[in-house]
C-alpha cells in the first residue's frame, strides 16, 4: 500500500506527524501496512463485515419508525496508543471516576457540595436524572458508577480532553472485544511483534465486579436487556455470555418479599447481582415510570432492602447530564483536593445569561448540545450547519436555556482509514471502559469511533460512524 499521498490536513494524525514521519509506536504495523497488496487490504476488509455478520455484531438504527438492522462498520486499519499516553489516560480516569462516585453519593445524601454553592442547587434538582427515590441511599460497597465509557478526543495540539461521561448504560464493549479477535485473524502476526496489552479478559473482570457488589459465596448474576430490538441486544446477549451469566428481561423476574427471583425450568431462583441495560425510570413502574414495561415492580424495594444489587446503581445518570460535565474540574478540586489530570472541552452553559449571550452571538462557530440527548443527536455543529438550522437554535436556546450547553469545534484527530482502494484521514474519538469494583480498573483498550464520510465530525454509529480495534501497548 502506497502511503505517499496521505494528508493529514494539518491537524493531529494519531500514526503521522506534520512532515509525514511515522510516528515511532505505528513503525511495525507501517512496515506491514506498505508492504500489503491494496487488493489484500480490500480483501481482508471484506472478510472483516463477513466475520461481524457472522457473528451477529450488528445494532438497529430507528428512522421513521422503521428498524434497520447494520453492522459497526470496523475499519482494519488499528489505532494505536503508546504505553506513556495510556498511563495518564488511566490516572486521569481513575481520579475522574473517584470523584464522579463521590458526587453521586453526596447529592442523594449529605449534599455538601449543594450547601457549598459549587454545584448550583436548582441545575441538580430539576434534572429529570435526579431521582428523589434515591434520597438517602448509599448502595452496596458504596460504589455508584460500576461501569463506565468516558469518551475522549485529542485537539490539534495532540491533548486529550474529555468529551462526556457515560454512567448511566454505556455500550459498545462487545465491539472492542470482538473486533480484536477479528483483526488478530487479518493480521495474526503483529499484535505480539508490536507488544499489545489483551482485552479479552474484560468479561472476566466485568463478573468479578458484578459478584463482589453480593455478600453471597457464589451469588446469581444476571443481564437485565429491553429485548431483542433494543439496539444494542447483540452487546447483552454476548457480555451474558461470555460471564456464564442469565441474561434476562424484565418478564423473566419477580419480586416476592422484597427478594428477586427469575423464573427457570426448575422453577423460581433467586438472582443476586443485576448488571442492568436498561434506564433508571425503567427499572421499576411502582417507583419510577408507571408505564413502564421492561421493568420490575418491586425491584426498587428489594434494592433498598439490600437483597439485590444493580449495576450501575439507580441514580447514576444525574453526573451523566451534559451541565453537570461542566462542573467536573471543579467536582474533582472539591472532593479529592486534586488537579484534574485530563481537562474538560471548555464548556459554555446557557443557563448563565453572560455565557448563553455569547452563544447566540458566536453559534455558527459551536458546537450545541442538548444536555440530556445522546447519540448524535440534539446537537448543531455550527461550521457546517445552514443560517436557517442557526436561528433554529437560537430559538431554541432562548426559549429553554437550562437544556443546552456549547463547545468550541474542536478538530478532532485524525487516523489512516481504509476507504475503497487508498488510505485515508478520518476524525477519531476514543472511549475506554473502566470497572469501579474492590479498586477502579481501566481495560487496556477501548473502542474507537471514526467518522467516515470525509471531513464530518460525528462519530456515532448511529450517524454513520466506524469503529476501530484500539491497541494499547505494554
Amino acid at each position: 500500500m502506497d502511503l505517499s499521498n496521505y494528508q493529514c490536513m494539518g491537524l493531529y494524525d494519531e500514526m503521522f506527524q506534520e512532515d509525514g514521519i511515522c510516528r515511532a509506536h505505528y513503525h511495525p504495523f507501517e512496515k506491514l501496512l506498505r508492504k500489503t497488496h491494496p487488493k489484500k487490504l480490500k480483501q481482508l476488509q471484506f472478510s472483516a463485515n463477513k466475520s461481524q455478520l457472522a457473528m451477529g455484531m450488528t445494532f438497529n438504527v430507528y428512522h421513521n419508525e422503521e428498524g434497520l438492522e447494520k453492522i459497526l462498520h470496523l475499519d482494519i486499519i488499528p489505532r494505536i496508543i503508546p504505553n506513556s499516553e495510556w498511563l495518564q489516560l488511566e490516572a486521569g480516569l481513575k481520579q475522574r471516576i473517584n470523584a464522579l462516585n463521590h458526587f453521586i453519593q453526596d447529592i442523594y445524601n449529605d449534599q455538601h457540595i449543594l450547601n457549598d454553592g459549587i454545584v448550583p442547587r436548582d441545575l441538580i434538582e430539576n434534572s429529570k436524572d435526579f431521582l428523589k427515590p434515591c434520597m438517602g441511599l448509599t448502595p452496596p460497597k458504596g460504589i455508584w458508577c460500576h461501569i463506565t465509557g468516558t469518551d475522549l478526543i485529542r485537539d490539534k495540539s495532540g491533548e486529550y480532553f474529555v468529551l462526556e461521561d457515560n454512567l448511566r448504560c454505556p455500550s459498545g464493549v462487545s465491539y472492542m472485544l470482538e473486533s480484536r479477535e477479528i483483526i488478530k485473524r487479518a493480521f495474526p502476526n503483529i499484535l505480539n511483534k508490536a507488544g499489545v496489552m489483551p482485552v479479552s479478559n474484560y468479561p472476566a473482570r466485568l463478573l468479578d465486579m458484578l459478584q463482589n457488589l453480593s455478600t453471597k459465596e457464589k451469588p446469581v448474576v444476571g443481564v437485565l436487556t429491553p429485548g431483542i430490538y433494543n439496539s444494542a441486544y447483540f452487546e447483552h446477549s454476548y457480555l451474558a455470555l461470555q460471564m456464564g451469566a442469565e441474561l434476562v428481561t424484565g418478564e423473566d423476574l419477580i419480586v416476592k418479599d422484597k427478594k428477586v427471583y427469575m423464573q427457570t425450568t426448575q422453577g423460581f431462583e433467586q438472582i443476586d447481582v443485576i448488571y442492568r441495560r436498561i434506564d433508571d425510570t425503567f427499572l421499576d413502574p411502582e417507583v419510577f415510570n408507571p408505564d413502564s414495561l421492561l421493568g420490575v415492580p418491586g425491584l426498587f424495594e428489594a434494592y433498598k432492602a439490600g437483597n439485590i444489587a444493580l449495576a450501575n446503581a439507580p441514580g447514576t445518570g444525574v453526573a451523566d447530564d451534559k451541565a453537570v460535565y461542566a462542573y467536573v474540574p471543579e467536582i474533582i478540586k472539591y472532593y479529592l483536593n486534586e488537579t484534574p489530570i485530563l481537562n474538560n472541552v471548555p464548556t459554555y452553559l446557557c443557563r448563565k445569561p453572560e455565557d448563553r449571550q455569547y452563544v447566540l452571538d458566536h453559534i455558527e462557530e459551536l458546537v450545541v448540545k442538548e444536555t440530556n440527548a445522546a447519540g448524535g443527536y440534539g446537537m448543531l455543529i455550527g461550521p457546517k450547519s445552514t443560517p436557517k438550522e442557526h436561528e433554529k437554535f437560537r430559538n431554541l436556546i432562548k426559549s429553554n436555556p437550562n437544556n443546552y450547553i456549547a463547545q468550541p469545534t474542536l478538530n478532532l484527530s485524525t487516523v489512516p482509514t481504509l476507504i475503497e482502494d487508498s488510505v485515508e484521514c478520518r476524525h477519531v474519538d476514543l472511549r475506554p471502559y473502566v470497572l469501579y469494583g474492590e479498586e477502579i480498573d481501566v481495560v487496556p483498550g477501548a473502542l474507537s469511533r471514526v467518522a467516515l464520510k470525509k471531513g464530518s465530525l460525528v462519530v456515532n454509529s448511529s450517524q454513520g460512524g466506524g469503529s476501530k480495534d484500539t491497541w494499547v501497548l505494554y
